[in-house]
């Protein structure tokens, strides 16, 4: 099954203007770009090893992988950029884009 890049990014968008309804977005900002793994058998290493020649900072738990990058700008263009990387690197070890946020 493919994935739907064009939902993901409607998603995104969507988020951004939601949210952005009730409070201020920063210029700049470290996003967190979140993926699960679909196998129990997941390849952690391998999947992080790829983000990070992508150029993102990695940690995970035993649920969810995090990629950050930045700070980058902070608008719906430049998000969607860098998720899509994200997501391009994680889904070859079959992990799944389950959200984004701003680094604390």
């Amino acid at each position: 099954m493919s994935h739907d890049y064009g939902a993901q990014r409607a998603d995104t968008y969507k988020t951004f203007a939601e949210i952005g309804k009730n409070e201020s977005w920063p210029k700049k900002a470290v996003v967190v770009f979140q993926f699960y793994p679909e196998d129990i058998e997941a390849k952690w290493a391998a999947v992080e090893k790829a983000l990070r020649a992508k150029g993102f900072r990695t940690s995970h738990d035993e649920h969810l992988l995090d990629a950050r990058i930045g700070p980058i700008d902070i608008n719906p263009d430049e998000i969607w950029r860098y998720e899509r990387m994200a997501t391009e690197a994680a889904l070859p070890f079959e992990f799944y884009p389950e959200g984004w946020e701003l680094d604390d």
